[in-house]
């Protein structure tokens, strides 16, 4: 009898194993740090308008810029300020032109403690020109959808407050003309986002 339970055993764990290797997606996490997106359709982002400590922004206010939008939260670890060091670190490689060319947006997944001054506060520590962005969290779901963002609250039992947000890790790359054109994944190095911007900013004056 315990020879054909092993036996089960071992079929079972074949056949989950298959089914893991062949169907990924029913086995992807919906909201996790770093996710992946588990839909393979692209995204299709658009214009919104979020409250920053100066008031109402709209992406549409960026256009002419290339623009770069990371969703985090004030309060995470170690994702966020991974992301944003990188980028803090990019933007100060570049040259006055490029940055008068650029805008990067820091979008809250965590509305209820991320008030807008909490935000820029914290967008300022990474000095590359950053505008904290926050809104209802309706709104903020909606153009989260939009842009194929993935977040959920994780709540501590022992602590109603102290929780966290797991939360998809991509910089968004919008052109000039408002258009998502593509997401960089979590912890791109400096040298990397550098390239990507002088290639839309080189495309650009091409153009022109």
């Amino acid at each position: 009898m315990q020879t054909k339970n092993l036996f089960t055993i071992i079929i079972l764990g074949i056949i989950i194993g298959l089914g893991s290797f062949f169907i990924p997606n029913l086995f992807q996490p919906q909201a996790q740090t770093g996710a992946k997106l588990v839909s393979d359709a692209h995204p299709q982002g658009g214009d919104f308008t979020l409250t920053a400590v100066d008031g109402k922004h709209s992406l549409s206010d960026y256009k002419g810029k290339l623009v770069l939008i990371y969703f985090g939260y004030t309060f995470c670890p170690d994702i966020c300020p991974t992301n944003l060091g990188n980028l803090s670190v990019a933007y100060r490689k570049l040259t006055p032109e490029e940055k008068q060319n650029l805008q990067i947006l820091f979008v809250s997944v965590d509305p209820e403690r991320d008030t807008p001054q909490r935000l820029q506060q914290y967008a300022n520590y990474f000095e590359s020109n950053i505008v904290g962005l926050t809104g209802e969290p309706q709104t903020l779901a909606e153009i989260a959808q939009r842009y194929g963002v993935v977040y959920a609250k994780v709540n501590d039992p022992k602590n109603g407050t102290n929780y966290a947000v797991d939360h998809s890790a991509f910089t968004y790359v919008v052109d000039q003309q408002g258009r998502l054109k593509e997401q960089l994944p979590h912890a791109t190095q400096p040298d990397q986002f550098i390239h990507t911007i002088r290639r839309y900013l080189s495309a650009t004056a091409v153009s022109e």
